[in-house]
């Protein structure tokens, strides 16, 4: 099979994962002030450095982000959804993720809040994050009614 370079110019690629705690629960983050889309919620995870296989960017972000640590095999992939960003275009690439070691703490986030997928359609989140969010409580219901 011959390798073929991207042809979309601009593509950004970025993990991020759902958290899901015993109760259900998924940790969601608040975009602090100075930053584009400032106060806005999402899920935790960041852009995938040239190199990087989305797995390890996510686990290193996860480090950064939250100060816990993930075993890139304990990431599972769930959902991905793509947006237009000016000139740019976003790949998001979502995971779960029901094991890691720490606490998290908001290293790079106004704040953290542990919620019901649910519970997210009331908050402010950005474009891109909405989707998933259905995606998020389709799974999370199902493995809760099995």
């Amino acid at each position: 099979m011959n390798e073929v370079s991207n042809p979309v110019s601009g593509l950004l690629l970025v993990v991020a994962v759902a958290l899901v705690d015993a109760e259900g629960r998924v940790l969601v983050q608040q975009r602090p002030p100075g930053k584009p889309m400032a106060g806005l919620w999402e899920f935790p995870g960041g852009k995938v450095e040239p190199g990087e296989v989305p797995e390890a960017a996510l686990v290193r972000e996860l480090a950064e982000e939250l100060g816990i640590e993930a075993e890139p095999g304990a990431l599972t992939p769930i959902a991905f959804a793509s947006e237009t960003l000016g000139a740019r275009h976003l790949l998001l690439l979502l995971y779960r993720a029901d094991a890691w070691q720490g606490t998290p703490e908001p290293r790079h986030a106004s704040a953290l809040r542990w919620v019901h997928p649910a519970a997210m359609r009331a908050l402010a989140m950005p474009p891109a994050d909405v989707p998933l969010v259905d995606a998020l409580e389709r799974l999370l219901s199902s493995s809760v009614s099995a």
